[in-house]
């Protein structure tokens, strides 16, 4: 479990060094929010990856001023409601918009 947050943690380390040029090239946000961002889309990720009734692999996660948007497809409405409950239960998370399609 530790290692797996670890591992998780590096990964956003990586992103948020790749990426937040761009970001804060556009005057989207500050590098801090960008960070709190990113850092709020990978623990969503990891819920999602620990989780046996939502496929991670399916819903696309993005933040964005600590509103997530979730998007992609569920196989039920009870998946696309379990990804939103996951989403809102993260530390920093101010709001979800569930954007899921049901096949």
């Amino acid at each position: 479990m530790k290692l797996t947050h670890a591992l998780l943690a590096a990964s956003a380390a990586v992103l948020v060094i790749q990426t937040t040029g761009c970001a804060v090239a556009r005057d989207q946000q500050s590098v801090g929010a960008y960070i709190d961002d990113a850092t709020i889309t990978t623990r969503v990720k990891a819920k999602f990856a620990e989780d046996k009734t939502v496929s991670a692999m399916a819903i696309n996660v993005e933040t964005l001023n600590g509103t997530v948007q979730l998007s992609g497809f569920a196989k039920s409405n009870a998946e696309k409601s379990a990804a939103a409950q996951l989403a809102s239960s993260v530390s920093g998370v101010k709001s979800v918009r569930n954007d899921i399609v049901v096949r």
